[in-house]
């Protein structure tokens, strides 16, 4: 029996609850299929699958055999991979995962010249608000915002971040000023949605940390509906510096309450690169990573980094706008008013 094969199909079986969807992406008959797992449940002498004309279902045995085979049969493939790239230079898919202000704001530029460099390296790139669970979802990398807490995962700090109270100067001059964290009691504040009550902000200042819960006037689960919100003048919000220096060195937004380190959740905040605790790190993720590192690792770098897409996609914008011909234009006018 190739016992290999028997677990890739059995794990097949255990997501797709299907012997004839098994069979059709292995390219092979459902009764193949079908006595091949009848040999591997005797070999083992245990009862992995119930099956019915309607249905199939993992037994007790089967779902615990399941999990423990997805991280088995994911090593060995690394395997399998890693040992490809050591003879051959880097290349194939890398599938990224990242929270949305991230992956907006830093990482299309960075995807755009880590590819002029690595050419038959290619990205996809997924956005979302939440973590992704790595190996299930089939990804290399995970940017996240808080440290990984999951058994059988890596953690590379790429920079540790505050969160700033900012609003606009146009909503600020309507509004008495603040001087301490009860103070948004009195203003509009937007919150990002978290699972659980009443919003609330905590405020620690020389070790003392003071939680003002407070009715929020927008709620949303995005960072970046959050930043044009304030922008707009619709009341404060809590976003991540790095993604706001620019605003306040603008002037489009003002940083409150100063001396005082403010969360939603925990104090340790910035950017880790999460990946799955594997003997050999594959030379595409280390590639990636170093290089991302190379360009947002430390204060000077994250702040730079962030809408480095959108100042690149204005400057050449301008550098390809037709020049405009001031007399010819005046003349043009001067004929339309006649």
């Amino acid at each position: 029996m190739d016992r290999l094969r028997a677990m890739e199909l059995f794990l097949s079986i255990s997501k797709t609850e299907s012997f004839s969807e098994t069979a059709r992406q292995f390219g092979v008959s459902a009764t193949s299929v079908s006595r091949m797992i009848t040999d591997f449940e005797s070999e083992l002498n245990v009862k992995l699958l119930m099956r019915s004309t309607r249905q199939v279902v993992l037994t007790e045995a089967g779902q615990e055999y399941a999990r423990e085979l997805e991280g088995i049969l994911w090593n060995i493939g690394q395997a399998h991979r890693n040992i490809t790239e050591i003879r051959s230079a880097p290349k194939g898919t890398l599938r990224v995962h990242s929270r949305m202000m991230f992956g907006l704001g830093v990482l299309p530029a960075l995807v755009a010249d880590f590819r002029r460099e690595y050419p038959d390296i290619h990205i996809e790139l997924v956005l979302s608000e939440s973590k992704t669970d790595l190996r299930r979802n089939n990804f290399d990398i995970d940017f996240r915002i808080s440290p990984p807490v999951e058994a059988g995962l890596k953690r590379r700090i790429l920079f540790r971040s505050e969160r700033y109270l900012v609003a606009s100067p146009s909503y600020l001059k309507r509004r008495a000023p603040l001087r301490e964290p009860t103070d948004i009691l009195q203003h509009e504040c937007m919150a990002y949605l978290l699972p659980g009550g009443q919003p609330s902000w905590r405020f620690r200042r020389d070790g003392a940390i003071e939680e003002v819960s407070f009715k929020p006037r927008h709620v949303t689960n995005s960072g970046v509906a959050l930043q044009e919100l304030a922008r707009l003048g619709e009341g404060i919000a809590l976003l991540d510096d790095y993604t706001v220096h620019r605003d306040i060195s603008s002037g489009t937004l003002v940083r409150l309450l100063p001396d005082y380190q403010i969360t939603n959740t925990t104090f340790e905040e910035g950017m880790y690169a999460t990946i799955l605790d594997t003997a050999t790190i594959p030379a595409k993720i280390r590639l990636f990573l170093d290089f991302v590192a190379s360009q947002v690792s430390g204060e000077a770098l994250r702040f730079s980094a962030y809408g480095k897409s959108g100042a690149r996609h204005v400057a050449s914008e301008s550098a390809q706008a037709p020049a405009v011909d001031a007399a010819g234009a005046a003349g043009e006018a001067r004929q339309a008013e006649a």
